[in-house]
């Protein structure tokens, strides 16, 4: 483990694997380097061809957290890890780390191409989907301490598990389920991130690079309409679909897309 310190002072943990161009892998909510099978994964795969670096969120696993939270923030400690890379990176994003991206390329975090999974921009029936009363009701949540009420009421009203699955948790994956207690208090930020479509408006002619938006072809529609309708937001965007993939895409099928997207294939 390394670390590097952010604008702020917060220090950020990351890891470094492999050699060749720099790539930084961005993870969703709960997702930290101890508890994140699916980049972790990725990374390894990713190691034969590149120089991968896998951090941290502020708030979760090491790396350190200094409130009160603000994208800008997050944004920095992304510019810090990119600034180790001693170049421009590649950057990939997994769900709601695919937002933190678009903030921090459209704020003027220097990078070469950018990749994200299923980014959660999802609708409902009257538009765009407003995250404010889930935020409010997480922070209350974590505020009173019940972290355990956090996660059930994320996962369910948020992300869309089905209750019995996620009630079932604590008793069918106890270290899963105590992991993300201890980082539920960072959903928020995810929230907060995902509540500014601005770069998806006013604010996408200043994401100029490259983005390819991926998805899979058995994710709930909802979330297929998100892949689309990023990838159309962005003046060089792209979509893709990927056969027999859901949000939890396998680092086999999303490894080989990767390779080839950066030109080493």
């Amino acid at each position: 483990m390394s670390t590097v310190k952010s604008k702020d002072g917060t220090y950020i943990a990351f890891d470094q694997v492999g050699s060749g161009p720099p790539v930084i892998l961005v993870g969703g909510a709960f997702q930290h380097r101890s508890f994140d099978p699916r980049t972790e994964q990725l990374a390894a795969r990713l190691a034969e061809r590149f120089t991968v670096y896998r951090y941290d969120r502020r708030g979760r696993g090491e790396s350190g957290d200094t409130a009160p939270y603000a994208i800008e923030r997050e944004i920095d400690d992304l510019g810090a890890v990119a600034g180790e890379a001693g170049t421009a990176p590649f950057v990939v994003g997994i769900s709601s780390g695919g937002a933190l991206i678009l903030q921090a390329v459209a704020r003027g975090v220097g990078v070469k191409k950018i990749a994200m999974y299923e980014p959660p921009y999802q609708a409902d029936g009257n538009g765009p989907r407003s995250f404010e009363d889930a935020k409010n009701r997480l922070q209350s949540l974590v505020t009173a301490g019940d972290r355990a009420g956090a996660v059930k009421f994320f996962m369910t009203d948020v992300y869309g598990a089905p209750r019995a699955f996620v009630f079932a948790m604590p008793f069918l994956m106890p270290s899963a389920w105590k992991r993300n207690k201890l980082v539920v208090h960072t959903a928020p930020y995810d929230l907060t991130i995902l509540g500014d479509r601005s770069v998806l408006n006013e604010r996408s002619s200043s994401i100029r690079v490259p983005a390819l938006v991926i998805g899979g072809e058995k994710s709930p529609k909802e979330l297929r309409d998100a892949v689309s309708g990023v990838a159309n937001a962005l003046p060089n965007g792209q979509s893709r679909f990927l056969s027999g993939q859901d949000h939890n895409v396998s680092s086999g099928a999303l490894g080989p897309v990767l390779f080839e997207y950066f030109g080493t294939s």
